[in-house]
Formats: C-alpha cells, sequence, structure tokens
C-alpha cells in the first residue's frame, strides 16, 4: 500500500527541522493520528532522568501531526499545549502517540500520551491548533 504523500511530505518536514539533529526522533503520521519515538540517552537527563521538556517535546509533536495531517493547505500553529508528566524515565525507547479527538472550522484539538519501553503511561498531553496562514508548500522540509 502506497503512504499518503501529504502523510509523507510531513514526516519529512519533520525529520527536515533543525531541531530534530539533536533529538533524532522516528515519526510516523496517518490519517488523524502520529506516533513520535525518541532514543534515551543521557544527553536528554536532567539529573538522573529525562528533562520534562523531552515529554513536552514528543507530546507536542505527536499531537501536532495527528493534527497537520487533516490540514493540506497551511500550516498549523499550537495555540497552547498542557501537559502532564507521570513517571521518570532514564533508559529505552519513549514513544508518544497522537490523535485527533475535534476539529472545526477554526481549530483542531488533539491528545496525545507517551509511554516507555514496557508500554506503560509515563506522560500524557493536549493541545489547541489552528490554521496559519503560511502555505504548507513554503514550509522547509515540506515536499508532497
Amino acid at each position: 500500500m502506497t503512504k499518503d504523500p501529504h502523510f509523507q511530505a510531513l514526516e519529512n518536514m519533520y525529520l527536515d527541522a533543525p531541531i530534530n539533529a539533536f533529538y533524532d526522533p522516528r515519526i510516523e503520521v496517518s490519517e488523524a493520528e502520529a506516533i513520535v519515538e525518541i532514543e534515551v540517552s543521557k544527553k536528554l537527563f536532567h539529573s538522573n532522568a529525562v528533562h520534562g521538556s523531552v515529554y513536552f517535546k514528543m507530546l507536542d509533536d505527536a499531537a501536532f501531526f495527528a493534527a497537520s495531517s487533516l490540514e493540506k493547505e497551511v500550516f498549523l500553529l499550537t495555540t497552547s499545549f498542557t501537559t502532564y508528566l507521570t513517571r521518570p524515565v532514564s533508559s529505552g525507547i519513549l514513544r508518544s502517540v497522537g490523535r485527533v479527538v475535534n476539529q472545526n472550522k477554526s481549530q483542531l484539538i488533539a491528545e496525545a500520551v507517551v509511554y516507555d519501553s514496557q508500554g506503560k503511561e509515563v506522560g500524557r498531553g493536549s493541545g489547541i491548533f489552528v490554521r496559519g496562514r503560511v502555505p504548507l508548500r513554503e514550509v522547509p522540509g515540506y515536499t508532497a
């Protein structure tokens, strides 16, 4: 089965973002869903476990790209994002799953959960995303 060109373009755009050179994530985008994975390493630590900013990034990225899967014309913007950190992680692979839970003319709402290597929930979040003014074709890395 051939991957939807919009989903592939979103994955390319994500991986092309300069910040992701540091995190070295993987992403998979499908309709109303996105999965982001990052391997835990000491460069992500604050003290003895992964810094909370990594949880936030994974949750926001998974929710954002789940929402973006439904918008083919313009770049979305995160207007708010609430994050809950429930458990520290110091090894393995973190996996964040984002899903769109509501959408209307002006906004999309998506939730995400991040899991450790054993499948235990270690954080969750939800965000509101709105359509911006920048056409996707003008966003670096987006090649449909």
